[in-house]
This record gives C-alpha cells, sequence and structure tokens, in this order.
C-alpha cells in the first residue's frame, strides 16, 4: 500500500511540474545556444534557439491543459524566455555580423538585452487581458534567429536597423491578441 501511495504522489508532482520541466528545457536550449554561437558554431545555435521556441511553446499548452498554471512557473519562463529569447538571438547575430559594427554593434546587442528584460518585467506585473502589449520576447527573438539565415543575401547594415527595430516593438505600447 505505501508503495501505490508513493508512486501515486509521485506522478501528481511529476504532473503539477510538467510545464516547469519543459520551461527548464527551453532554458537549457537557450543555454547552450550561447555556449556554441562563443564557439562560433553558429548554426547549432540557431537550431538550439527553435528548438527552445518550441519547448517554450508547449510549456504554456501543457500548463493551461492541466491547469497547473502557477506564480513560479510564471517567473521561471520568464527567467527562460531572457536567456532563449533575450540573449542566444542577439548573440548569434553578434557573432554573426554585427561583430563588424565594433561598439555599435556591442551597444545594439546589448540594448535588445535590455529591451527584452524590461518587456518581460513589465509583462510580468501586468494583468493577463486576453493582449500583450508590445511584441513578445519569443516572437522578436524567433524574428532575429530567423534573420541570421538572411546574412549572405542582404546588407549588414540590415541587421542594425532589424535589432532596433525588434527592440522598441518590445517595449512599446501596441496591444496584439493573445492566441
Amino acid at each position: 500500500m505505501f508503495l501505490l501511495d508513493y508512486l501515486d504522489s509521485s506522478i501528481k508532482k511529476l504532473k503539477a511540474n510538467t510545464a516547469n520541466i519543459l520551461t527548464l528545457f527551453n532554458l537549457s536550449f537557450g543555454g547552450f545556444s550561447i555556449l556554441f554561437a562563443l564557439k562560433n558554431e553558429l548554426k547549432l545555435s540557431l537550431l538550439l534557439i527553435f528548438i527552445a521556441a518550441l519547448a517554450d511553446r508547449f510549456d504554456g499548452i501543457i500548463a493551461r491543459k492541466f491547469n497547473i498554471e502557477s506564480e513560479l512557473g510564471k517567473q521561471l519562463d520568464s527567467m527562460s524566455d531572457i536567456i532563449s529569447f533575450g540573449v542566444a538571438p542577439p548573440l548569434l547575430l553578434y557573432q554573426g555580423i554585427l561583430f563588424e559594427y565594433g561598439a555599435p554593434g556591442m551597444f545594439f546587442t546589448v540594448l535588445y538585452i535590455g529591451c527584452g528584460a524590461f518587456r518581460l518585467a513589465k509583462f510580468n506585473i501586468s494583468e493577463s487581458n486576453g493582449y500583450f502589449t508590445g511584441l513578445p520576447i519569443t516572437a522578436a527573438g524567433c524574428l532575429l534567429t530567423l534573420s541570421f539565415l538572411a546574412i549572405p543575401y542582404i546588407s549588414s547594415q540590415s541587421f542594425i536597423f532589424l535589432i532596433i527595430i525588434l527592440s522598441f516593438l518590445m517595449v512599446s505600447t501596441f496591444k496584439l491578441k493573445k492566441v
């Protein structure tokens, strides 16, 4: 009887933490993406950001499906998102092309990170009303990551403008309906 109670308790704990486990996968893939970008393995870094995005998408779906949303999960999700979509994508782009601009390339990389952190902090203290205010960091990070594939095809200045635009869209006040 003790073993069955233990197993039942363990299964309930695992179910209750499924979304958080997926969130930690998001964070892990983002962290590995950063490490691979630093080693100049940029295609692998790009792939890991997109895998992080999948984990991020599924953690929310699982949390809502099992009704296991929590304040801890919301905070953990934001901490993971700043790594996977706030630091990894601009670092990938910096390593891929923005380094050519020296200090301005560094400045705009850090600007994006700061705007992403500000956007997440603002989201965490706001009421959920069915709308995002500003561009979600996940969308901005995925767009920035996807732009990496265009490096051979468009001018390097375009990436400076893209990172500035995405930075300001994250902290802007336009409303975007949640899906």
